[in-house]
């Protein structure tokens, strides 16, 4: 995937972020929890995308276990 595509995407995903913070504001209490949940996959979905396009990864449990070789130089 480029880069302009990822950019793309972010804004997307930011935009999205910023809708549903503004319809939390105006929202009915009935509406709120649902709304919350929305926000939360939005925002996971920002940051993933944002990671990608700094070329950040998550680390993995592997990588911290076996991270070292042990040998000193």
């Amino acid at each position: 995937m480029s880069i302009r595509a990822i950019a793309q995407d972010l804004y997307k995903a930011q935009q999205k972020v910023s809708a549903l913070e503004k319809k939390i504001e105006t929202a009915t209490l009935a509406e709120i929890d649902e709304l919350r949940g929305e926000l939360r996959i939005a925002k996971r979905e920002f940051d993933m995308i944002r990671k990608m396009l700094n070329g950040e990864k998550e680390s993995s449990g592997f990588r911290k276990k076996f991270g070292g070789s042990g040998l000193k130089w």
